[in-house]
């Protein structure tokens, strides 16, 4: 089940990737043969590029594409990887996505209270702001699960034997 949400959200993200090129290319476009520009326009690709490294860090650790000692892990019987991955999600992982959710909390929350928009003239308007904060508290969450998902996989290897 965390497989899949993983999954679809970097998917997600893949398709965001695609659209923020192509936005950035209508800003270029705007800008030099048109000589003009929207300041709210320039903003959602800044946040659609963090809404792509936070929707997408579950799918990194699902697909096992995240950074990592290799010399080592991959030379290691699958029994020694799942001792590794269980203790790696249990002592690093979950602690890490609970002190971020903790600590976004509030900042998210501030940001929902004051009714925040940008600070720029043109910019991002309310509510987008708020939603747009309230990833930082979608990235621990579902990089969590994704860590649960890995620690029972962990468990069922070392189990077998």
């Amino acid at each position: 089940m965390f497989d899949r949400l993983s999954i679809q959200l970097g998917k997600a993200s893949a398709w965001l990737t695609l659209f923020m090129v192509l936005v950035t290319f209508v800003i270029v476009v705007m800008r030099y043969v048109f000589d003009a520009g929207l300041i709210w326009l320039q903003e959602s690709v800044v946040w659609m590029h963090a809404f792509v490294f936070m929707a997408g860090a579950a799918y990194t650790l699902q697909a096992e594409e995240h950074v990592r000692v290799d010399i080592f892990y991959q030379k290691m019987s699958p029994r020694r990887r799942a001792w590794v991955d269980l203790l790696g999600v249990a002592i690093f992982l979950l602690p890490l996505c609970l002190f971020l959710g903790f600590k976004a909390w509030d900042f998210v929350a501030v940001s929902w209270r004051l009714r925040e928009a940008s600070r720029e003239s043109g910019g991002l308007p309310y509510p987008l702001i708020p939603l747009l904060k309230s990833v930082l508290l979608l990235m621990p969450l579902t990089l969590g699960f994704q860590g649960v998902a890995l620690f029972v996989r962990s468990l069922t290897t070392l189990r077998a034997r």
